[in-house]
């Protein structure tokens, strides 16, 4: 696992991720292979050359979809793609690691909310070209599956530098940064930079926004590959790059590396609520973006029973949760507080069994698989379509699993 430090010299955007990430050493091959697991390889294409920058060489990646220049995702144009629903969709039938399938959808999600909040609509309703094109989708996925690709566990980054001026739009004209960015980038550091144009996009503020464990150089650090991703803009006499810094490869239990990024805890005694409505809140706080809910009982004062609703959730979906949980319970408020979590690293094989091909979850430690986990719909399936108990293909898949595992040893 390493520790990576990002810095928006000159900006930031989800090109500029990606180019960082090819700089320090992420193939592009690694970004065609991310393409096709979206299932969108006849619909984009992926080139990657190096540029200059006011001096300093630069990687320039471009995604593009086919019939369409790429397009820097701050040029507020009139292109109204594929919905916010609609790339969430393409995004969950990803055949890809199910953290960078998390991770990919809250980032959406995020950018869906911010275009939502600032034009009065509903996320599911918004159509925007920072959003709407595949080119986008895959700046937000590539990242995300090239930091894991990287073996990056923590990211940490600098404040982000904000310019000032206009930019046009079909909107009209609009103030640097631009409103759904600005949203973006609350709770965020940032800094002024004497830059007339738009410097951090809506893509760029997402991504830090969803994925940075800190901000600020982490201490200690000692970088082993330093690489520098382009942007479209030319700022001269600042360069338009982002520069991301790696640290080398350290075990996955090394102390520096125990937490694997934050969440926040949501929660609600209740007294005075049907248990008929529970599984309704529950459902709507996973809906919401909570990555588990659940309900338990205790006891309140005056020895009156009651039910602990509770959510866990990243911290870019808190508001969203709590909002759930107030609209689905009697509760008059929610506690929150925020949480450090240590995840095992984890990979979605499909293995072979009596009962089909089956999806299951493995999870390791300091490089050893310690955990197997059939995917429950799929050995439910399973289950119905031959006519078997679900505890035999659950026990097919751990053993197909196991042998696999067995095999690569």
């Amino acid at each position: 696992m390493r520790v990576a430090y990002l810095e928006a010299v000159g900006g930031l955007s989800g090109d500029m991720t990606l180019g960082a990430l090819a700089a320090c050493g992420l193939p592009v091959e690694a970004l065609a292979e991310t393409i096709a697991a979206l299932g969108i390889a006849g619909e984009v294409e992926l080139s990657a050359r190096q540029v200059m920058k006011t001096g300093i060489a630069a990687t320039k990646v471009d995604v593009r979809a086919h019939g369409h220049h790429h397009h820097h995702d701050g040029d507020h144009g009139h292109h109204h793609g594929r919905s916010a629903a609609e790339l969430v969709a393409v995004v969950d039938a990803a055949d890809l690691d199910a953290t960078v399938i998390e991770r990919s959808v809250a980032i959406i999600r995020r950018l869906a909310e911010a275009e939502a909040k600032i034009h009065a609509t509903t996320p599911e309703e918004v159509h925007f070209h920072e959003l709407g094109g595949l080119d986008t989708l895959m700046d937000v996925v590539g990242a995300v599956e090239g930091l894991r690709r990287l073996g990056v566990g923590r990211l940490h980054c600098a404040p982000l530098p904000i310019g000032h001026g206009w930019i046009e739009c079909a909107h009209g004209r609009l103030p640097v940064p631009a409103p759904a960015t600005a949203e973006l980038l609350a709770g965020i550091p940032v800094r002024e930079v004497d830059v007339e144009g738009e410097t951090v996009t809506p893509t760029g503020a997402a991504l830090v926004a969803a994925l940075a464990d800190g901000f600020g150089r982490p201490a200690d650090f000692i970088a082993e590959r330093i690489g520098y991703g382009a942007g479209n803009a030319d700022f001269d006499p600042v360069p338009n790059v982002a520069r991301l810094w790696l640290s080398a490869e350290m075990p996955d239990d090394a102390p520096e590396l125990r937490e694997a990024g934050r969440v926040v805890a949501i929660e609600a005694n209740v007294d005075d609520m049907t248990g008929e409505l529970v599984p309704n809140a529950l459902e709507a706080a996973l809906a919401a973006g909570a990555l588990d809910a659940w309900a338990a009982p205790i006891v309140m004062k005056k020895g009156r029973p009651a039910l602990l609703l509770r959510a866990l959730c990243v911290p870019e979906r808190a508001d969203a949760v709590a909002e759930a949980l107030l609209r689905e319970t009697t509760s008059l408020g929610v506690r929150m507080a925020q949480m450090e979590r240590r995840c095992l690293r984890r990979e979605r094989i499909e293995v072979e069994t009596p009962f089909g091909r089956l999806a299951v979850k493995v999870g390791y430690l300091s490089g050893a698989a310690v955990t197997i986990s059939p995917e429950h719909e799929d050995c439910r399936r399973a289950a119905e379509e031959h006519g078997a108990p679900l505890k035999a293909v659950y026990a097919a898949a751990m053993a197909a699993a196991q042998a696999v595992m067995d095999a690569g040893r």
